[in-house]
């Protein structure tokens, strides 16, 4: 299921409210987070959460604050792949990103920059980072399409994947009277919240 039905289906939370560019296969990507709270302009902890990296899952990665500084590059990206790595969040920059499209990784990052990172600050492999107006902890689901990234809360799942699917069949209902000429202004009943819609009113008297 997309980013957006996530979203919708756990009360339009978990939104990481960040503008993306969406680098290597097109499609959607889901698994289980393993954050990397970093330094400003520093990557010491992208190497050093790579070996911890588990099969499936998606790396996040937050400096305190977005920076257009490459945190990541087609090196780091090799060895991720190596470990098994499902997608890559981050609010820095990636570089060789001709490299990164034929590896294949799917990455959404906030900037495409040349300008290298550091290596100085010891930051924070696990445990909650904040990225995007959300907050994100190891283990959380990550779910990221080409309209963005959402994460959901581990204690959550269940819940919200009832509700995802549940919002899936109602589409896909409601797009079936669609593609039969049922508009959204009558099926929705819209025009009970704005009256002046309906159409002229009606009047008596010497108006007729």
């Amino acid at each position: 299921m997309g980013a957006a039905t996530v979203y919708e289906a756990a009360g339009r939370t978990g939104l990481i409210d960040l503008p993306f560019h969406q680098i290597g296969p097109a499609g959607a990507v889901a698994g289980p987070a393993r954050t990397v709270a970093c330094g400003q302009g520093d990557n010491l902890m992208v190497h050093a959460a790579i070996p911890a990296l588990r099969e499936g899952e998606v790396l996040v990665v937050a400096m305190p604050d977005p920076q257009p500084v490459a945190l990541v590059g087609d090196l780091l990206v090799t060895q991720m792949l190596a470990r098994g790595a499902a997608g890559l969040v981050l609010n820095g920059a990636v570089r060789d990103v001709a490299a990164l499209r034929q590896l294949g990784l799917p990455i959404w990052t906030s900037f495409v920059r040349v300008r290298g990172a550091e290596r100085q600050v010891v930051g924070r492999v696990g445990g909650p980072v904040d990225i995007g107006g959300a907050t994100v902890t190891t283990g959380d689901i990550v779910v990221a399409d080409a309209d963005g990234v959402v994460v959901v809360d581990a204690t959550r799942v269940g819940q919200v994947l009832e509700a995802a699917e549940d919002r899936e069949r109602g589409e896909h209902d409601k797009r079936a009277q669609f593609e039969e000429g049922v508009m959204s202004f009558e099926l929705y009943r819209l025009a009970e919240r704005w009256p002046e819609l309906r159409g002229p009113a009606t009047t008596s008297g010497d108006g007729g």
